[in-house]
């Protein structure tokens, strides 16, 4: 068996571990989750200037 590796005969010591990979795959999905909250009101927010600048341009050439 390769010397590097180290599976321990007591599986309770496993459990740090995993109790670990829980709590940052919890903190990886709620920082997901609030990036693309984030996202979605920033996509929101550039369309509705980008809307009042076409408006606004559309007024400038009617007014021309």
């Amino acid at each position: 068996m390769m010397p590097f590796l180290y599976f321990p005969e007591d599986k309770t010591e496993y459990i740090p571990a995993v109790i670990t990979l829980a709590i940052f795959m919890f903190l990886a999905v709620l920082a997901m989750y609030f990036m693309i909250k984030k996202s979605r009101k920033d996509e929101e927010d550039f369309k509705k200037k980008y809307e009042e600048q076409l408006d606004q341009a559309g007024d400038d050439k009617s007014n021309a």
